[in-house]
């Protein structure tokens, strides 16, 4: 079987803020920071915040995940100085807070992509991005309309409703247009990957960090993770192999591609988005140090073992019969 390897190249840290109560000593930043984050990607900062609080444990950071809107609304309503989100600020928003007398700053950690899955029985295996508006949309109502199959009426599964993922779809891939009435949300990330394995017809929508099956480290004490996340080795990814996940085209493109990292990274991959974090915060905060990890080495190597694409480390797709 062919496997795909990426290999890293480089790195570099960045300076970021979150907020929570502080104090310097010589031992470095001690006490407690919290962070608004999309829920798509608790997956990834729940891994972030264990291996950094493992580096330094007179560090807290504790993550509330939530839907997007409402994480721009805490950093606005000033409940809280750090988000994690797919898009930036407008330029209205960034006013409003300076107005406050806070500066914002706002950076690019990942760049996400939209998986769809179906189950392991679909035979379809492929679907170009204009077949996605019209499983969306409702034009294409059974698997038929696709391709031959015997598979009955499409089901649509996302996450919950008004997250960044439902936002994409509709924003991107529909350009503002309703969706079909066949689409029901799950309210978690892991609630999209089960209905797709218990349910031949349906179709996932989820973030692509759900389903990779390089995780098997994570069940390795923490102390082990850190010491192998130091490594400048090469990272092995592939998906978890109880759903299928569809290669996507883009509809001026002749062949289609699985959402891997390589293919992520020069845009074949057409379903893609950019995950940003914004902060508020003055430096020197718990939370300063945290995104600071988050865009070093040793976070970003987190970020890429998760199956998304890491901001600053660039990969190299080496194939392996």
């Amino acid at each position: 079987m062919k496997r795909l390897f990426f290999i890293t190249f480089s790195c570099f840290a960045l300076l970021l803020s979150s907020c929570g109560y502080f104090k310097y000593d010589k031992q470095g930043v001690t006490g407690v920071s919290k962070v608004m984050c999309d829920a798509s990607f608790e997956n990834i900062i729940d891994q972030e915040v264990e291996v950094f609080e493992y580096q330094y444990p007179n560090a807290n950071i504790i993550p509330y995940y939530i839907d997007e809107h409402s994480a721009i609304d805490s950093l606005l309503n000033l409940k809280t100085q750090v988000i994690i989100t797919t898009h930036k600020l407008t330029k209205n928003q960034i006013d409003y807070l300076e107005s406050k007398d806070r500066k914002v700053w706002q950076q690019q950690i990942a760049v996400d992509a939209i998986a769809l899955i179906v189950n392991k029985a679909n035979t379809i295996d492929e679907l170009s991005v204009s077949d996605v508006a019209d499983i969306m949309s409702g034009r294409d109502v059974i698997w038929h309309d696709i391709e031959p199959s015997k598979l009955g009426k499409i089901q649509i599964v996302f996450d919950y409703p008004g997250s960044s993922t439902v936002r994409y779809m509709q924003d991107s891939i529909l350009k503002g247009k309703p969706f079909t009435k066949e689409v029901f949300a799950q309210k978690s990330s892991k609630g999209v990957f089960d209905a797709v394995k218990n349910n031949k017809n349906a179709i996932g929508v989820i973030g692509v960090n759900w389903i990779t099956d390089d995780m098997k480290c994570m069940s390795a004490p923490v102390g082990e993770r850190y010491n192998q996340l130091q490594k400048n080795d090469t990272a092995v990814i592939d998906f978890k192999n109880d759903i299928k996940v569809l290669k996507i085209r883009a509809d001026n493109q002749l062949e289609s591609f699985k959402p891997y990292q390589a293919y992520i990274y020069d845009a074949r991959y057409p379903l893609f988005r950019s995950v940003y974090v914004i902060s508020t915060a003055p430096a020197g905060t718990p939370g300063h140090s945290f995104l600071a990890f988050i865009t070093g080495f040793i976070g970003q190597k987190i970020i890429q073992n998760t199956g998304i694409l890491p901001a600053v480390i660039q990969p190299r797709l080496v194939s392996i019969e």
